[in-house]
């Protein structure tokens, strides 16, 4: 994708989202955050779940928690009256945010606030959660709706996960493990998943001008068909490997894309990654051309086409990739660690 030089070009921030000083924000409540952690909390703030330990409960179990929610993605749900398929992609994400150490998901619970109550609305998207939910073997133990007038706009809401899931200590996957030389796999997404929708919003409607039941250029889908696409779960293709020692790492692309996710799993490690040998999307492909949107931020705003990487061994490397094949998954080689490198440095 070429970059373009101009006044007119759109980054995540001019869409209003500030990826820095959410980070920024973080950075200044870490104190306070961990004065809350007690004997049990295993992990530190910025893990994709957090880990409690449940000694005592099994042989030696730890609970990985994970809370999200599917962002501005809902707007485009709002806007043509289709809920179902944000409730899959808030099971969904979660799974694969506990899923990057190690767990498999035990049960799950919602949270939707809405400024009036729609109960078709309401009741198509816990549908969707509870569909997510039967599909990956995990409880929708329970969830609250909340009524609230003046805080969410008529005809919108909001939608929030907590998932719970277990791993036994000795295949906790935390990082640890990783050193410099390991390969990087990737597995690809399914679009957007539900990250990058306030740039891409802004882009359909101030740079296509088409209303979201339009074809999406140069698909035959409709824009909100395209753009409503499930966030993938990664749990059933990742099983068979969870418990190999070759797999030091995962990395589950969301906000903040590759840069932003990759680093937080490599153990103070950076990576030299190829943007190249992701595949490319027509989505993404479309989206920058028309919001003339700069490779860096691209890959920062949206997951551009990769959903998990995976940090393996790198004399494992073949033998994954010749799994995946083997069960229909489409994974790619994407570069390596290296301790030359802090952050991510593409190679192209």
């Amino acid at each position: 994708m070429g970059e373009r030089s101009t006044t007119n070009s759109l980054s995540y921030s001019d869409a209003g989202v500030d990826i820095a000083a959410a980070e920024a924000a973080l950075d200044a409540s870490k104190a306070a955050i961990r004065k809350t952690h007690g004997k049990r909390v295993l992990a530190d703030v910025g893990s994709f779940g957090g880990l409690f330990s449940a000694s005592g409960l099994g042989k030696e179990p730890i609970l990985v928690a994970t809370a999200d929610g599917v962002g501005t993605k809902i707007r485009i749900a709002a806007a043509i009256n289709r809920f179902n398929t944000v409730g899959r992609c808030l099971v969904q994400h979660c799974i694969n945010d506990a899923l990057v150490q190690g767990a498999e998901p035990l049960f799950f619970l919602d949270y939707i606030g809405v400024g009036k109550m729609d109960s078709a609305m309401v009741a198509s998207a816990v549908t969707g959660v509870a569909e997510a939910c039967g599909d990956h073997g995990v409880a929708l133990l329970g969830g609250e709706t909340a009524e609230m007038p003046g805080v969410y706009p008529e005809g919108e809401f909001d939608l929030v996960g907590t998932l719970v899931g277990v791993v036994e200590r000795e295949f906790l996957i935390d990082g640890s493990s990783v050193k410099s030389g390991d390969k990087l796999i990737g597995l690809p997404s399914v679009g957007l998943h539900t990250n990058g929708y306030s740039l891409a919003r802004r882009i359909v409607e101030e740079r296509f001008k088409i209303d979201y039941t339009d074809p999406f250029p140069g698909d035959t889908r409709s824009a909100a068909d395209v753009l409503l696409d499930p966030h993938l779960s990664y749990l059933e293709p990742m099983r068979p490997w969870l418990q190999n020692p070759a797999l030091h790492a995962m990395a589950h692309i969301t906000g903040g894309g590759v840069a932003g996710n990759l680093p937080r799993v490599l153990n103070g490690l950076g990576a030299s990654v190829s943007r190249e040998a992701v595949p490319k999307q027509n989505v993404f492909t479309q989206l920058c051309e028309a919001g003339e949107v700069k490779a860096d931020d691209a890959w920062q705003a949206f997951n551009m086409g990769v959903g998990m990487i995976l940090a393996v061994e790198a004399a494992a490397e073949d033998e994954f990739l010749a799994g995946f094949e083997r069960a229909g998954q489409v994974a790619f080689s994407m570069g390596e660690v290296s301790d030359q490198i802090e952050g991510v440095a593409w190679q192209d």
